[in-house]
């Protein structure tokens, strides 16, 4: 007799997602090219199960109400294990920390994504009383794409400069990767910032129009 049942795989990677995101969170502050470059690799591999397990259920209809509940908080989890170490590291000294463009992190950034994602949460609670049930929108798939992008191009950054600090790396084609990932990073975060607002405001009319259909 199997000690896992295959319909419980996408459950267990959604709990293997959720174990990664304090290894990324404390991977992010540890100095250094090998710890910052392990948390991108974690991070990438987070985003792929993502994939992995969302595929599984839904394909092999193996969605569960454990996982409808803990998927989310995993989503969750990963943001604040990586916004919350950016914030701070961008406010820190050093030549490492502040971000490309943006600098610092401003604190409105962090507002507008957790205040979406906790907007969100209430908004979909609320509705589910009634068994009104929100999908997601394609602007929210999106917002998330970027989201991901951006997560994974700043810890790559962090490991890249923490390498060229540790190297003294000067050569030219180091400077136009510079600009390069530069460029992607703050261009993702802008498109990020504008699909949350953009996706929380769709979802919002959504929930209006369903709750004047029960009414």
């Amino acid at each position: 007799m199997p000690v896992l049942q295959r319909s419980a795989l996408p459950n267990v990677i959604t709990v293997g997602r959720i174990l990664l995101a304090p290894a990324i969170f404390f991977l992010i502050f540890t100095p250094g090219f090998g710890a910052r470059l392990l948390a991108f690799i974690l991070f990438v591999t987070a985003g792929v199960s993502d994939l992995w397990d969302g595929y599984l259920a839904r394909k092999y209809g193996w969605i569960t109400d454990f996982g409808k509940l803990v998927d989310p908080i995993a989503d969750k989890l990963l943001l604040a294990a990586t916004f919350v170490p950016f914030y701070i590291l961008s406010h820190g000294e050093g030549p490492v920390g502040s971000l490309p463009i943006w600098g610092t992190l401003p604190l409105w950034v962090l507002l507008v994504i957790f205040g979406r994602e906790a907007l969100i949460t209430v908004v979909r609670a609320l509705a589910a009383r009634r068994g009104i049930v929100i999908p997601a929108g394609k602007a929210g798939k999106q917002k998330m794409i970027f989201q991901s992008i951006f997560i994974g191009s700043v810890i790559f950054w962090y490991a890249l400069q923490s390498a060229a600090l540790e190297n003294g790396w000067t050569s030219p084609f180091w400077e136009i990767w510079q600009a390069f990932h530069a460029t992607v990073l703050a261009l993702t975060l802008a498109l990020a910032l504008f699909l949350t607002v953009y996706s929380m405001g769709a979802y919002l009319w959504s929930w209006r129009a369903l709750m004047r259909r029960v009414v």
